[in-house]
């Protein structure tokens, strides 16, 4: 199985003007479904435009798929899908028009590229609508063909900023769910948002940025796991727990019901459990319950970016 990374940033920095978009990156990011996440201004699409080696960086190096892109840009788009935010689509084309011309563009011959305009059109659910003029189409219809687009020609990795944009929470689910099809097709997905909720749901992997700086890096199901709490409630709170707590290098905070959540850094829930479980026992306290508390990615990216 093939596990070089989708792209690969070193000190990746890019500056206009005055101005840092990206500072000093320096990540590996995997194949299959990769969570791009930062607050709007974060340096989300910036980096999509250098990846698309559409503007080149301030200093540090680039390679998507192993292709260096300041060395052959057009070598390392040719293995890209892009679906952009901003509406871009032409009023007066057909999806299947529009869709099967940027296959042309893409390299495939014409036969070919209305074929497979036809398949992909068929895939995110415009086959009906195929022949209707763009300007007549609705924000959901608009965001397929802008999905249909950018994989037309089979990338190897394809770019979505911001998806689900403008969606209502039916058209949110649904072009999520066809997110996470794109992999039964050995498309990997990088998926740029401020929606942590949908990361959470279609992604393995989440890069988190800040500002142009790099917050984490990491499985998904891991950064959860190592954010999560255990909530304990002993009879009284007896004042021996917290000290034995802080012993064990634990953390805790009294909840409005008088129960205690603890959390300890870097390590799993299961660990964490295991660790006030043991501390309860030595201290033979009369223990009512003890539940573990899973995080939100929100969470995650909030406890992290405040640490910086």
């Amino acid at each position: 199985m093939d596990s070089s990374p989708s792209f690969a940033l070193s000190g990746l920095t890019k500056s206009f003007g005055a101005v840092t978009a990206l500072d000093d990156l320096t990540v590996a990011v995997p194949r299959g479904s990769v969570g791009l996440v930062g607050a709007n201004g974060a340096g989300k699409t910036t980096m999509f435009r250098l990846l698309l080696g559409l503007i080149a960086p301030t200093k540090g190096r680039i390679e998507v798929r192993g292709q260096d892109v300041q060395a052959d840009p057009i070598a390392a788009r040719s293995r890209l899908g892009f679906m952009p935010e901003h509406d871009c689509l032409p009023p007066d084309q057909t999806a299947a028009d529009l869709v099967a011309t940027l296959g042309e563009m893409s390299g495939l011959p014409t036969r070919a590229a209305r074929q497979r305009a036809s398949d992909v059109l068929d895939l995110v659910g415009l086959d009906e609508a195929r022949f209707r003029q763009i300007e007549g189409f609705s924000t959901g219809m608009r965001q397929r063909t802008k999905l249909a687009q950018a994989i037309v020609a089979d990338p190897e990795l394809v770019l979505l900023d911001e998806p689900t944009a403008g969606l209502d929470p039916i058209g949110r689910q649904e072009m999520l769910d066809l997110v996470k099809r794109l992999g039964e097709f050995g498309i990997s997905v990088v998926l740029a948002t401020h929606l942590l909720d949908d990361v959470q749901s279609v992604c393995d992997h989440v890069v988190m940025i800040d500002g142009g700086k790099l917050v984490l890096s990491g499985p998904t199901t891991q950064l959860l796991e190592r954010a999560g709490s255990v909530r304990v409630d002993v009879e009284g709170l007896n004042d021996t727990l917290t000290p034995a707590l802080a012993a064990r290098g634990l953390s805790w905070a009294v909840l409005d019901d008088g129960t205690l959540e603890v959390a300890g850094e870097g390590r799993s829930t299961d660990e964490l459990l295991d660790c006030v479980r043991d501390v309860v026992a030595d201290l033979q306290l009369p223990l009512h319950s003890l539940s573990t508390r899973h995080a939100s990615l929100d969470e995650v990216f909030l406890r992290t970016a405040g640490e910086r």
